[in-house]
């Protein structure tokens, strides 16, 4: 593994909610995945929005405090450093958090969109940071076309935007090795991306303190977190 590393000149590094746990940002899934009475499920859906966008902005502004009051944790700041010395890695995101941004990762493709950027729902202008981050219950953004400004993220039954999909798809697919970080392997299409590098013989490398629906696929396991693994992996290149 380390051979066919230290000779990649292109890396794709797949990142999901794994990456963030160390930093103290709450996964969709597992223990700790309810708001209130409510699931990650039952908020982030179009639906929910045009329901109660009162709620859903409320859910929002609770998660941008934790994620403002966190930082990036090693595996962050591993990952960074390697890509100044090896500006041909990229990292392709699942997180909508921002701190791969934070880390200094250049050239992130944020897959699921940002927490940090709204859009209006009616005319898609994208919008600035929601400014009632410490109001819970303020008045909920608006457009210049007065219709109600949503989180710019992906929303489950939302396709994901197109040009970044293709940008990742292209970085995919012009990798010599993909590294998935943290990430459980059944949110398509970005669960696609390392089972089509592997269909064509790229070397597949998952990071996670869990097996996945992706482990049996893999070239090589790391069982660990993301802040432990990337800088004992960053350290050896």
């Amino acid at each position: 593994m380390l051979a066919t590393l230290q000779q990649a000149t292109r890396v794709a590094v797949i990142t999901g909610a794994g990456m963030s746990a160390e930093s103290g940002v709450p996964t969709f899934r597992g223990a700790g995945g309810l708001w209130r009475s409510y699931r990650p499920e039952d908020l982030a859906t179009p639906q929910a929005f045009a329901r109660d966008p009162q709620t859903v902005w409320e859910w929002y502004r609770w998660r941008q405090r934790l994620i403002a009051a966190a930082s990036p944790n090693a595996g962050h700041t591993a990952l960074a450093a390697l890509q100044i010395v090896r500006p041909g890695w990229r990292v392709l995101t699942q997180n909508v958090d921002g701190l791969h941004q934070r880390a200094g990762n250049p050239g992130v493709l944020e897959m699921h969109g940002s927490i940090w950027r709204t859009r209006c729902v009616s005319c898609r202008r994208p919008g600035p940071t929601d400014p009632a981050l410490d109001e819970e219950t303020a008045p909920l953004p608006r457009c210049v076309c007065a219709a109600l400004m949503r989180p710019d993220v992906v929303w489950f039954g939302e396709a994901l935007d197109a040009d970044v999909l293709a940008a990742a798809w292209t970085v995919v697919e012009n990798a010599e090795a993909v590294i998935v970080v943290g990430t459980s392997a059944v949110v398509y299409p970005v669960a696609a991306l390392p089972r089509a590098a592997r269909a064509r013989n790229v070397p597949l490398i998952e990071i996670n303190v869990e097996d996945t629906p992706l482990t049996g696929s893999v070239t090589h396991v790391i069982r660990a977190t993301a802040a432990t693994a990337l800088p004992a992996l960053a350290s050896q290149l």
